[in-house]
C-alpha cells in the first residue's frame, strides 16, 4: 500500500543553529530530505566517502561552496555533489532557505569534516 509523505508525517530532526530537516525518504540506498535554514546559518564543511548528492532550492537563496568555488542558488536551481567533494551550504540572505537534498546511498553516517573546500583525491 502506498503512503503519502508530507512534512506533517515525515520524521523531523533539528540540526545546527535552529535548522530543521524532514526525512521524506530514508532507506540505505536513498535519502530525500527537505531542510530549512534561518538567515545567518550554515552547515559544517564536509564530504561523503560514498554518497553523491543533489541539492535543490525550493525557497530563498543558498550560498554553496563546492571544491573551492562559491555559487549562489535561487528557487528552481540545484547543484550536484560527487562523492569526496568537500562542500558547505550557507544561508547568507535575510530570509529563510528551504531546499531538498537527495543522497544515494543515504548520507547519514558517511560524513567527514573537511576544513578546506577542495576536491579530495
Amino acid at each position: 500500500m502506498a503512503n503519502k509523505i508530507s512534512l506533517a508525517t515525515a520524521p523531523s530532526y533539528p540540526w545546527g543553529a535552529a535548522c530543521t530537516g524532514w526525512h521524506l525518504v530514508q532507506n540505505p540506498q536513498l535519502g530525500v530530505i527537505q531542510e530549512t535554514m534561518p538567515p545567518g546559518t550554515a552547515e559544517v564543511r564536509h564530504f561523503h566517502h560514498l554518497a553523491q548528492q543533489f541539492f535543490y532550492v525550493l525557497r530563498g537563496e543558498a550560498t554553496f561552496e563546492l571544491a573551492g568555488e562559491t555559487l549562489r542558488l535561487g528557487p528552481g536551481e540545484g547543484i550536484y555533489v560527487a562523492p569526496r567533494q568537500a562542500h558547505q551550504l550557507r544561508n547568507e540572505s535575510g530570509t529563510a532557505l528551504e531546499f531538498l537534498v537527495v543522497s544515494t546511498p543515504h548520507a547519514h553516517g558517511d560524513r567527514v569534516l573537511a576544513p578546506l573546500p577542495t576536491q579530495l583525491s
